[in-house]
C-alpha cells in the first residue's frame, strides 16, 4: 500500500503507460499506429492503416 497519494499516482501512471503500450498497434508495412479495424464479408477483424492504406489480417 503506498504511503502517500504521490505514491498511488505514480503507480496508477506506470499501469497506465504499460497499458498504452500493450493495446497500440501498429502497421507491419510503415509502423504507423493510425490504425482502424473493419469487419470483413465473412464475420472476421482486418485491420487498416489510414496512413499508407495497407491492409491485413
Amino acid at each position: 500500500m503506498p504511503a502517500s497519494i504521490l505514491e498511488e499516482v505514480d503507480d496508477l501512471l506506470d499501469v497506465a503507460q504499460t497499458c498504452r503500450r500493450a493495446t497500440l498497434l501498429g502497421c507491419p508495412s510503415c509502423g504507423s499506429v493510425h490504425v482502424a479495424q473493419v469487419l470483413g464479408d465473412n464475420g472476421g477483424i482486418s485491420y487498416v492503416c489510414t496512413a499508407c492504406g495497407h491492409s491485413w489480417s
